[in-house]
């Protein structure tokens, strides 16, 4: 008698390379997972909530200055973990990321298995039909000929298959809804579109603002200079933007009685492409939902204000005309804030006019209202505009070489003392006040400023595909409904007469409705009907 004895099993060595392998492995299929590509979108919509919620430095950097500066240690925190640059942060930037590559690693197989799935038959026929949840066997005079081409007919549209069983039994497996899939697939890669487009914007795409006043002012969008904020995507250097021109006619602001705005218009006219070359221009009316597309470019209406007009004459005759735009310190009443800042003309001696240089500054009241003795606006309309100003005069800092504000002086010039305040005065328009040295100081109205954002986005309409397919998926993964159907016919047996059907009915997903779609199917089947 002879023994076979078994071969000694291979020793599994656990190697530090294997180890390595196994860990990306296992990293890159939880990543790959939908759970966590649906957790990585619920972070993304978490991590997006501070920059709604706190100012943007790339918005308003004043704002946020003032922000971290009343919020003190918590504000300053803040600002080094960058939620003040919240879509441009390395966690946001890290979350997108991640979703992105989730999403191309979950659908990639998802594809190929539904393709697999589209190009291979129904299943087979179950061999014991009455463990479906729908169910039914009945018995018909017809030939299993007849019933089987009226099952045909029947299930025109399903995807459907006809087998041969033992002892002339005969199947159709039937399935249909494949489109649910489809759907699934359709939302999913338009959302990954969505992330990848709004990634490519980010970096080909720019925004800015300007203000410009009203009264047939011309901005030429000519390069960042221009522009008093501009964001720029990170292969943009600010060197080759869309050129194009507007000019502001008017603005016209309608309101409610409440004091409420309703309606802003403003009638302007552009030129681009061949007309920058022959000097044609445009009209167009520009409103807050109706932007102005030109050269690739979106011009939106963001709001609007009112600039002072002061006219200064100085003791030896000189006049100097000025209308600076204020900002809005109370948006419902337009009450304003700002200064004014004017050099003396005629004066070369660069340390002689660092002394000499006025500031007005102060609040702009629309509709004039005194408040005891303060200055407010009881409108937003310029019915009856009014300052509450001081006047300085020195050094504005104009020459130091640094950026300023133009809606407010350096207070450390007046700290300093290099900057003095002359006087405090309340001017209805048309009056005037005198200064010490004889230089007169007259508010004689208001101008209209237009605060315009020029956009430009070179994937949007990528971005607006993908969105439309997002819904169109969503909806045919929601509607659509995937269930299959059996039918066996047996002949009779040993003379027996007649033929056996058997229908049996599954659907795939839970969906209310089925049952009445199988009971119909099989009504008529039985019946004998055709068309389904």
């Amino acid at each position: 008698m002879t023994t076979t004895e078994a071969p000694p099993k291979k020793e599994y060595r656990q190697t530090p390379l294997k180890r390595v392998l196994a860990f990306l492995r296992n990293t890159w299929r939880g990543l790959t997972s939908m759970r966590t590509a649906l957790v990585l979108l619920f972070l993304l919509a978490l991590a997006a909530m501070p920059g709604a919620l706190l100012p943007q430095r790339n918005l308003n950097v004043a704002k946020t200055d003032e922000y971290i500066a009343a919020h003190g240690w918590w504000g300053e925190l803040l600002d080094r973990t960058q939620f003040f640059e919240v879509y441009g942060s390395v966690w946001f930037s890290a979350i997108y990321i991640l979703l992105m590559v989730s999403l191309i690693g979950c659908l990639a197989p998802r594809s190929l298995d539904y393709a697999k799935a589209m190009r291979a038959k129904p299943v087979l026929t179950p061999r014991k039909l009455a463990r479906m949840p729908h169910h039914l066997s009945t018995t018909t005079d017809r030939t299993p000929e007849a019933v089987m081409k009226d099952t045909h007919a029947l299930l025109k549209g399903w995807r459907r298959v006809e087998r041969e069983e033992a002892d002339g039994v005969r199947s159709i497996s039937a399935e249909r809804g494949y489109l649910r899939e489809t759907g699934n697939l359709v939302f999913h890669f338009g959302m990954l579109g969505l992330i990848i487009f709004f990634a490519l914007g980010k970096l080909f795409g720019y925004e800015g603002q300007v203000i410009v006043q009203a009264d047939d002012s011309q901005w030429c969008n000519s390069g960042i200079l221009g522009y008093d904020t501009f964001n720029a995507g990170l292969r943009v250097d600010g060197t080759d933007l869309n050129p194009f021109c507007i000019r502001l006619k008017d603005f016209e602001a309608r309101y409610t009685e409440a004091g409420q705005a309703n309606y802003y218009h403003s009638n302007m006219e552009y030129q681009s492409g061949e007309d920058l070359k022959t000097g044609a221009w445009k009209p167009y009316g520009l409103e807050v939902n109706s932007p102005l597309r030109t050269a690739g470019d979106r011009v939106y209406l963001l709001n609007f204000g009112y600039s002072p007009k002061f006219t200064v004459t100085f003791p030896d005759g000189t006049v100097r005309t000025n209308l600076t735009p204020w900002r809005p310190a109370d948006e419902p009443t337009k009450l304003s804030e700002g200064a004014t800042k004017i050099d003396q003309p005629g004066i070369t001696d660069p340390i002689e006019r660092r002394t000499r240089q006025l500031a007005i500054t102060g609040l702009l009241a629309p509709t004039a209202f005194m408040h005891g003795n303060v200055l407010t606006s009881s409108r937003p309309e310029a019915k009856k505009p009014a300052v509450a100003i001081d006047i300085y005069r020195g050094d504005l800092g104009l020459d130091a070489g640094r950026g300023q504000s133009i809606f407010q002086i350096d207070q450390s010039l007046v700290e300093d003392g290099r900057l003095k305040k002359l006087t405090r005065q309340n001017l209805d328009q048309g009056q005037e006040t005198v200064l010490d040295d004889g230089t007169k100081v007259r508010f004689d109205g208001v101008g209209e400023w237009v605060a315009i954002q020029v956009s430009h986005d070179p994937v949007q309409d990528w971005v607006l595909v993908c969105a439309v397919a997002m819904l169109i998926g969503l909806a045919g993964s929601l509607l659509v409904k995937r269930r299959r159907v059996w039918v066996r016919v047996t002949p009779g047996r040993d003379g027996e007469p007649g033929t056996v059907i058997e229908v049996a009915g599954l659907a795939r997903t839970d969906q209310a409705g089925y049952g009445e779609e199988f009971q119909r199917i099989s009504g008529k089947l039985v019946q004998g009907q055709r068309g389904n």
